[in-house]
């Protein structure tokens, strides 16, 4: 079992940077952060490289949506990678595909099989790819198992997953379990805390973050101790907020902390 690094997720502070990038990420790092995943960073990497660098502070993952509907270019493709690896993005995951595509057998099947051919391109690059879940992966039934299951069966032995433990829960999971089903294809974790609520983007109604009530780390309903252990080859431990009721740094250095407590640095 390796011990996973330490990251967060820049979009829990996407407020901060934009009223002040700089100040932000120093904030951050004073906190002991050395890792952090980007997000919107495809059109900015250079001036983004560079503010990270300033403050110690590196990008091995990112997020960045590659996988849509008719397939990304070649040339689209080709500057989505070129920006993660300018950025030093080791990892680069797509963090959403919609509800509606979760529930035909044929769109999972065809979701999987543009990541895969994405995996292809990404590696004349120097680049892993993967998949970020939210809940509405894990909604429907495909061929005896979960939409989620049927989809990851379906990945080439290159393409990794980035479970986030809070939605994963709101999927209906048992999430250690799905950690251990899922296996050496887990390579990072979104720590994630709050209540265990239902599915929110199969319902048709408009998603407001706040709904989630999330919480900082250790101080919610999610199994994140056990979730850390089963997930026993993931090289990255990311804190995250989709929203945070109160002083975002606080949420984020109670997370560090946890992690801290945890052995994970």
């Amino acid at each position: 079992m390796s011990t996973p690094q330490m990251s967060v997720q820049l979009y829990s502070v996407r407020h901060a940077l934009e009223a002040d990038q700089d100040a932000t990420l120093g904030r951050l790092a004073a906190l002991g952060l050395r890792n952090v995943e980007a997000f919107a960073f495809v059109h900015r990497a250079d001036e983004l490289a560079d503010a990270l660098a300033e403050h110690g502070l590196s990008a091995r993952t990112g997020h960045a949506g590659f996988l849509s509907p008719d397939g990304a270019s070649a040339a689209s493709l080709d500057e989505t990678f070129r920006a993660a690896r300018r950025l030093g993005v080791e990892i680069l995951f797509d963090p959403f595909v919609p509800a509606a595509r979760w529930a035909d057998e044929e769109e999972i099947a065809r979701t999987a099989a543009l990541l895969n051919e994405a995996a292809e391109r990404a590696a004349d690059h120097g680049l892993r790819v993967g998949y970020h879940n939210h809940s509405q992966e894990f909604v429907h039934t495909v061929a005896g198992v979960n939409a989620f299951d049927f989809f990851a069966d379906r990945l080439s032995p290159e393409v990794v997953l980035e479970i986030d433990l809070f939605w994963a829960s709101a999927g209906g999971n048992d999430v250690v379990s799905l950690l251990r089903r899922l296996g050496s294809q887990v390579r990072a974790l979104h720590v994630k805390d709050g209540p265990v609520i239902d599915d929110p983007f199969t319902s048709g109604a408009p998603f407001d973050p706040a709904d989630t009530r999330q919480v900082a780390a250790g101080r919610g309903q999610i199994r994140l101790e056990e979730s850390l252990a089963a997930a026993s080859d993931a090289e990255y431990a990311i804190i995250e907020f989709d929203h945070y009721d109160g002083d975002i740094f606080e949420g984020v250095a109670a997370g560090v902390s946890y992690l801290n407590g945890k052995g994970i640095v």
